[in-house]
């Protein structure tokens, strides 16, 4: 794997990371900011980058602003945001053509900063508030957005497990935030919390693509300053454990029903046994050759799907699984006998290293695209640690089956949370 070096600079109130790479033809810059997951803040914060990327003081239209991406060689411009720990995180990415590789000799780098800065620094704005129809418009649109994850019942069910396994911890709280905060949001507490969010979070600026560190640091200098700050670390990682397993059966009119079920893995990003975790997530349900996918899905006929996937900066895994509203037990009893045989070591050198070569080229793909680069560059700060991106490969290479087996048996049963339909009887 090619060494890709990030060189990180400290700038007026964020950090710089630069990546030089002749990779892609196009230039990416994605801006993120960090903030402790609350109650009160988190529905204003999932309204906020939307409001942001609407329009602008000199972009006073929707139509105006994607005109001008238009303008430059179709410029994309998008909004994101993630939950990694405690933490909720705003992102902003643009991507651009290098102009490298046209025939216009103009500036598209610099003409891409400034576009960035003037969606987060210069918002349209009427005395001390954002403007009011923006506000309003994205107000229904994140109506919609809460309401599609009630609709979806796979994800709505992944919703609800977390709500149940982590009642009383911020991960609880959903990323788009709450439907019955929404209408409490106006353009002027909005606003309030916008000059909030530029003086506390801890923001991040990644320009990854065929550039020069010391043009991208005069760039960054002269269109993106803040006042300094301390990192916002979240007070307390607080973590509820049982005395038993919690089991929540939920009754809607659904013919399929979800079972998903938590566990608390007791290992987060950066500590020496995450990368066993990684390979022990990939051999128990991760991926299509995995022990949940043969035994529940293929072998038993239980499951339309079965998988599991980690959260890992919170020390979490969830199993997920669409099944017959009459197989719950035996679905049940089936992943259980999965995990026992992770903890017992009944896995095949080959599940283990068929494991490691599909994770070599998950990575891979990862990487393929620069904001994937990103996303795992940003794990690092996250975590406040500096794991590099050459060592992922090579510590999952020499992963051991007593690692997988060490960690299987840090691994704790939280939560069984149960989708069903009114007529199971259940």
């Amino acid at each position: 794997m090619d060494a890709t070096t990030e060189k990180i600079t400290e700038m007026h109130g964020y950090n710089l990371h630069v990546i030089e790479t002749e990779k892609y033809k196009t230039n990416t810059l994605v801006w993120r900011m960090k903030a402790p997951l609350t109650k009160e803040d988190v529905t204003k914060r999932a309204l906020l980058p939307h409001v942001l990327q609407s329009s602008s003081g000199k972009y006073s239209t929707t139509t105006a602003l994607r005109s001008y991406l238009d303008e430059l060689y179709g410029a994309t411009l998008f909004v994101d945001l993630a939950k990694k720990g405690e933490y909720h995180i705003m992102s902003f990415s643009l991507e651009i053509a290098n102009e490298k590789f046209l025939s216009d000799p103009n500036p598209l780098l610099k003409k891409g900063f400034e576009l960035l800065s003037e969606v987060l620094i210069n918002p349209k704005i009427s005395g001390n508030a954002f403007d009011r129809e923006t506000v309003d418009k994205e107000k229904r649109t994140l109506k919609s957005r809460i309401q599609s994850v009630f609709d979806d019942k796979m994800r709505y069910s992944n919703v609800r497990l977390l709500e149940e396994m982590c009642k009383g911890e911020p991960y609880a709280l959903q990323v788009n935030g709450d439907a019955a905060d929404v209408d409490a949001i106006t353009a002027e507490n909005l606003y309030e919390y916008f000059k909030r969010a530029f003086l506390e979070d801890e923001m991040d600026l990644y320009v990854i693509g065929d550039v020069k560190v010391d043009e991208v640091k005069n760039l960054a200098a002269e269109l993106l300053n803040f006042e300094s700050r301390t990192r916002n670390k979240v007070k307390s990682d607080k973590i509820n454990k049982r005395a038993e397993v919690n089991e929540v059966k939920e009754e809607q009119d659904v013919k399929q029903g979800k079972l998903n079920i938590g566990y608390r893995t007791n290992i987060v990003y950066g500590d020496a046994d995450y990368f066993a975790l990684q390979v022990f997530n990939g051999i128990f349900g991760g991926f299509s050759h995995s022990k949940l996918f043969i035994n529940v899905r293929e072998k038993a006929s239980l499951a339309y799907y079965a998988a599991s996937r980690l959260e890992s900066h919170k020390g979490l895994m969830m199993v997920m699984s669409g099944i017959d509203l009459k197989n719950y037990d035996q679905a049940v009893g089936i992943i259980h006998e999965q995990m026992d045989a992770m903890k017992k070591g009944d896995f095949t050198d080959q599940e283990l290293e068929q494991t490691k070569a599909v994770i070599k080229n998950q990575i891979m793909e990862t990487i393929d695209t620069a904001r994937g680069l990103t996303d795992i560059l940003y794990h690092n700060v996250v975590a406040h640690t500096d794991i590099k991106l050459d060592s992922w490969i090579s510590e999952m290479q020499n992963i051991t089956k007593e690692e997988i087996v060490a960690v299987a048996n840090k691994i704790e049963l939280d939560t069984i949370y149960f989708l069903t339909g009114t007529e199971a009887g259940n």
